[in-house]
């Protein structure tokens, strides 16, 4: 999964379907370790959700504008609006939680 630019994340958002965004910073060890994680909610969400990540040091204005405090923190969004976010999920398991939480059926 690359990286996205500020650009990436207005022009998906704009999207029909759900973006899960992972805000973080590459000198973040748990990031790393999360990486698998997504790679795998990724390809089993395909076509129903877009999964992207945004590093914080290179959109440090972005991560202000979207209140990022910790990394990593999640935040979903659909039709542009955040519907919910959640901060360094300890497992895939806790993020399809909190996926089906708010997008259930989608």
């Amino acid at each position: 999964m690359k990286d996205w630019t500020a650009q990436d994340y207005r022009e998906h958002l704009t999207e029909n379907v759900p973006v899960l965004v992972e805000f973080y910073a590459p000198w973040c060890v748990y990031c790393r370790r999360l990486n698998p994680a997504l790679d795998k909610v990724a390809a089993q969400n395909g076509g129903r959700l877009t999964v992207g990540k945004i590093n914080i040091d290179d959109e440090p204005e972005l991560a202000d504008r979207e209140q990022i405090e910790v990394v990593p923190t999640l935040v979903l969004y659909h039709g542009g609006e955040a519907l919910g976010s959640m901060v360094a999920p300890d497992s895939k398991a806790r993020i399809d939680e909190f996926l089906e939480d708010f997008l259930g059926g989608v």
